[in-house]
């Protein structure tokens, strides 16, 4: 009994000790892991997405009417496999870590999956008739990689948000990780993007002077390469920081429940309000800005030029985060940053409607290179606030409940917002099809009313459809002052854990001692 005093007196002891919170500043990153991070968020962007719309419908070609139909059922799919697979993970606990194994694991059945998917158009186009838009053993094998694709990315996608708040408990350090990923990957993660724009419009430039089947086939080559090879080198830089990177915040020993894991969801506010807020922005749709580039002004190198002084802008928009973070609270920064794009292309969308602008070339580059300056001004509070606040989530769900559940909190997060961006979709494709849209070698023919209906809905539908996602984040509950009083407590526990835990390990060590001396 006196022994049980003692260490009970020395636990009390050593957590009353003068000690450094976790949230004041400590650097727990060395330089090879940070720079294995900046890597590792590369990977997230270093892809072809941005031109998905123009893969399926110029060089897969797939009919938009399977796709209204299909696009929502993936989503209900997705939406299925995300509880499950965050109650997996939640519950993983390895010596490599909760998160590690899974992102490792990827790069051995994800990958090869996302190459076959890239390869189709090279696949069907060696098939008579493989390229029409309702050949059906194509369509049928979209559809499965579509499913198959969407379990491999949610696993992957639910490690890779968990582990950025698992990798350091301080949350300055956090903050240095993530503004220094952001502003150093720019430079590079948009790179086959850029170089797809810049070949897709000297391919199609030279309309007239080549056969426009040897033009469809040149831009079906260029995906397949870029597409295949963007999907390897992102996998390789994913699973080197999943090789290398350590997780630093504990989890409880005891895992949790599935019940516990809702249960905790339905009592985080902060959550909450991030998941009803996505969940309302989701129905913001649009027909996307790549798509009136090529089809409508067939410069798909338009956003590079609009670009070019937001490229110069963006970088410092960074060096602010902190000093903006100290002054304004992230309420308030995250309204802000959210919204106001969508007010800067109502303006484009006034300027293209004049004397039928949005069909010259050299009238929309000023107009969309004001848009993308003053938006690229806050880039940097846009990018990292929105990391901070999900993890600032995750963290108060292990304040509140005593465990963590950064799987189970990441799906909530995203769970309404990917079935709403399905059914947008799905909504999207139904619009396309009402306004004449045409696939395949018509792609670059579009009738005069259907290309004013696309800029349209690039520019004014997501101001007029994304406005609502405002009014939830009104309501988020974070303040400075509950924000530290977290953060202190959390530390104080895990620095009460470590000591308990050692001081468990000293007494059994001499437990041992001592039957060894008897």
């Amino acid at each position: 009994m006196a022994s049980k005093n003692k260490e009970t007196e020395a636990v009390a002891e050593k957590a009353a000790a003068p000690s450094q919170p976790q949230s004041h500043g400590r650097r727990y990153v060395g330089t090879k892991e940070t720079i294995a991070f900046i890597l590792f968020d590369v990977s997230a962007s270093f892809n072809i997405d941005k031109f998905n719309s123009i893969f399926l419908d110029r060089c897969l070609v797939i009919d938009l009417k399977f796709r209204t139909i299909v696009d929502p059922l993936v989503g209900i799919w997705d939406v299925i496999n995300d509880i499950f697979l965050a109650a997996l993970v939640d519950r993983t606990r390895t010596r490599f870590g909760k998160f590690r194994p899974y992102l490792i694991l990827y790069m051995l059945y994800g990958v090869p999956m996302a190459l076959i998917y890239r390869a189709l158009p090279l696949i069907f186009a060696a098939v008579p008739g493989g390229l029409a838009p309702d050949y059906s053993a194509k369509l049928i094998t979209y559809l499965v990689l579509s499913i198959f694709n969407s379990l491999t990315g949610t696993l992957n996608g639910i490690s890779r948000t968990g582990i950025i708040a698992t990798i350091t408990p301080d949350i300055r350090d956090r903050t240095r990780l993530i503004t220094a990923a952001n502003l150093l990957s720019g430079f590079c993660e948009k790179l086959p993007e850029q170089l797809l724009s810049i070949f897709m419009d000297i391919v199609d430039r030279n309309k007239g002077k080549i056969a426009q089947h040897i033009i469809e086939t040149k831009v079906r080559k260029l995906f397949i390469v870029f597409g295949v090879g963007t999907v390897f080198v992102s996998g390789m830089l994913a699973t080197y920081f999943a090789i290398i990177t350590k997780e630093r915040v504990p989890q409880s020993v005891d895992k949790p429940r599935l019940r516990d894991s809702f249960k905790s969801i339905a009592t985080n506010k902060p959550l909450l309000i991030l998941t009803l807020s996505d969940f309302v922005s989701a129905f913001g749709l649009s027909s996307g800005l790549d798509t009136y580039y090529k089809s409508v002004l067939n410069f798909s190198s338009m956003y590079l030029i609009v670009g070019i002084p937001g490229a110069i802008i963006s970088p410092l928009s960074y060096s602010y985060v902190p000093w903006a973070r100290e002054r304004f609270s992230s309420k308030l920064i995250w309204i802000v940053t959210s919204h106001a794009n969508s007010f800067f292309l109502v303006g484009v969308f006034l300027i293209g409607s004049i004397n039928r602008n949005y069909k010259k070339i050299k009238a929309m580059i000023p107009a969309f290179m004001l848009q993308e300056s003053l938006f690229m001004s806050y880039y940097g509070l846009y990018k990292v606030i929105p990391e901070e606040l999900r993890n600032e989530a995750i963290d108060y769900c292990e304040w509140k409940n005593g465990f963590r559940t950064e799987g189970m909190t990441g799906v909530a997060k995203g769970l309404a917002n990917k079935l709403v961006t399905y059914l947008g979709g799905s909504i999207k494709t139904f619009l396309l099809r009402k306004i004449g849209f045409k696939q395949g070698e018509d792609y670059l023919n579009q009738d005069s009313a259907t290309e004013y209906k696309l800029f349209m809905m690039c520019t004014l539908l997501p101001f007029v459809t994304g406005i609502g996602g405002l009014i939830p984040k009104l309501f988020y509950n974070i303040d400075a002052k509950t924000r530290k009083q977290m953060y202190d407590d959390l530390a104080a526990r895990r620095q009460a854990a470590v000591i308990a835990h050692e001081l468990k390990a000293d007494s059994e060590d001499q437990a041992v001692t001592a039957e060894e001396t008897d």
